[in-house]
């Protein structure tokens, strides 16, 4: 069957004369383009037609300022980002922004590299894309992290008075991340706790690099960033849990699951839902965009590792990664057992005294159907042998 919203597409008079310019600066055929951004609609959940708009802003628009700040992180945001593929997106990614300041990627270092930051932001101001990778330290005045001689609090509220959007990538730079575990001693947080106000974010360890420069062609097409949930994250990306779309959820409901790592089970794909999997409380699209793009069923539960949950706060990072997850959508038969049985903490002297009032009542009530159960028996003999004196039957 013909795609023929693709097929009106190539045919968008609006979009023609920029498709052979863009397919050549990105080395993608003209169909290759004009599939991936009606794909990218699709995935945003735009009405249709929209894809249109979304080829004319990525084909004719000019490309919008970035800002990208680094601190407390490893850099696996960039890194996941510069090597994704079909198509290639840091292709996508160069061509659709601007980035005018990147620390890992710059050639420029030190003051060349700080006085790039300011001029991009001076000649773009209230225009420019804001993206901040990493957590930020606020304990002791942000002294644990420092750029250009600015604290990355500093740094953060600077850039930030003048940003037409703000973008947390990745799970440190969206809530804390790793940094902010216990006992958190750089008092690591969030962009929107920093900032004290609203933020988009994208969570993940790393996050899904496509889940990013959709953001990013939303707010170029459109003018403003998607539709976010009440932690900030994108309704597109975050507005399911994985364990709805996950490709083992059918063992899941038939209650077969892979016991240890390298049994029968985990061999045949079961549910990794009692070797710790997180999927069942963690919102994201791994299942139905992947991650890797190493061919079908290249993410974490497709190649039998259990979901961390690290686009979740309070599950990723936090919850040990053997633990089981909190079933939010269905919880599984109670027959099933658990893999490790919790352990009591010792009677209190309240709950003792309450146990002895609960078994003194249960041995009163048993005394009395004792009671009554004699006097029930003695009744019974006494009709018997009435009824034996008479010559009849009971």
């Amino acid at each position: 069957m013909a795609n023929t919203s693709l097929l009106k597409l190539e045919e968008d008079s609006r979009i023609d004369s920029h498709i052979a310019a863009v397919s050549k600066r990105l080395g993608m055929p003209r169909r290759a383009f004009l599939q991936f951004c009606a794909t990218l609609a699709t995935s945003l959940g735009l009405p249709p037609g929209a894809d249109a708009a979304v080829a004319e802003a990525v084909a004719s628009k000019k490309r919008p300022s970035v800002i990208w700040l680094h601190f407390q992180e490893c850099t696996g945001c960039t890194e996941s980002m510069l090597r994704a593929e079909h198509p290639t997106l840091e292709k996508l990614i160069l061509d659709v922004i601007s980035l005018d300041y990147h620390e890992t990627l710059f050639a420029a270092a030190g003051h060349q590299a700080e006085q790039a930051r300011k001029s991009a932001m001076m000649q773009n101001r209230g225009s420019y894309l804001l993206v901040i990778e990493g957590a930020i330290p606020t304990r002791d005045g942000g002294i644990y992290c420092k750029v250009g001689g600015q604290t990355a609090i500093e740094l953060t509220r600077e850039c930030a008075a003048d940003a037409a959007a703000i973008i947390a990538i990745g799970s440190c730079a969206s809530w804390g991340g790793m940094p902010s575990t216990d006992p958190n001693p750089t008092g690591s947080s969030g962009v929107a706790t920093v900032l004290g106000k609203p933020v988009v974010s994208i969570p993940g360890c790393p996050p899904n690099p496509y889940n990013f420069l959709s953001t990013v062609v939303h707010f170029l097409a459109f003018g403003s960033l998607p539709p976010v949930d009440e932690l900030g994250r994108p309704k597109f990306a975050y507005s399911r849990l994985i364990h709805e779309s996950c490709e083992r959820r059918a063992h899941f409901d038939a209650g077969r699951f892979a016991m240890e790592f390298g049994d029968e089970g985990h061999r045949k794909g079961y549910c990794l839902y009692k070797l710790g999997c997180k999927g069942p409380e963690t919102y994201a699209n791994c299942p139905t965009v992947l991650f890797g793009d190493a061919g079908a069923g290249t993410w974490p539960i497709g190649c039998g590792c259990p979901c961390i949950g690290c686009t979740e706060q309070g599950v990723g990072f936090s919850k040990p990664l053997h633990m089981l997850a909190k079933v939010k959508n269905v919880d599984p038969p109670q027959q099933y057992p658990r893999i490790v049985e919790e352990k009591g903490m010792g009677a209190t002297l309240g709950s003792a005294a309450l146990l002895a009032a609960v078994a003194g009542a249960a041995a009163g009530g048993a005394a009395m159907v004792a009671r009554n159960l004699g006097l029930s028996h003695q009744a019974e003999e006494a009709e018997r042998a009435r009824a034996a004196g008479q010559g009849t039957e009971v």
